[in-house]
């Protein structure tokens, strides 16, 4: 199940974004767990980013674990305003991709990290890339 809060005047396609966290949930043997999405800005996101990693400047997607006693896996929060800029995916997908596969690859990223994979080496980087691509070639 997912529940979503768009803080942004940014619209997302609901169905395709709910189609595509329920597939994964299934996929990752967690379909009834329960997920929250959250869309911001890059204002805020930046503020999470320096609060929560230390880190002062926008990220495009930050994961906070959930509790497993009551099936919450987590939150997603995704900045819209990173999408925007699709030439700043050129290196991890070698091609240009639209914003809407964009959205939910760093959709699928954001879940990946909550079941426990991480990005710290560019191994486990290009686990993660090929992971998300893997999984999003169904819907696209």
């Amino acid at each position: 199940m997912l529940e979503i809060n768009n803080t942004t005047y940014q619209k997302i396609n609901l169905t395709k974004t709910k189609k595509i966290v329920d597939a994964w949930l299934l996929v990752y043997k967690k379909s009834d767990w329960f997920v929250s999405l959250a869309l911001i800005g890059a204002k805020r996101m930046r503020k999470l980013n320096k609060c929560y990693r230390g880190i002062d400047k926008a990220t495009d997607v930050l994961s906070f674990p959930g509790d497993s006693k009551g099936k919450f896996l987590g939150e997603v929060i995704i900045n819209l305003e990173e999408i925007k800029k699709p030439n700043k995916y050129l290196e991890v997908f070698g091609v240009k991709k639209s914003s809407d596969y964009i959205f939910n690859f760093l959709l699928v990223h954001g879940l990946l990290h909550l079941i426990g994979y991480n990005d710290e080496s560019e191994k486990e980087r290009q686990k993660m890339i090929s992971l998300g691509e893997k999984f999003l070639a169904k819907f696209y």
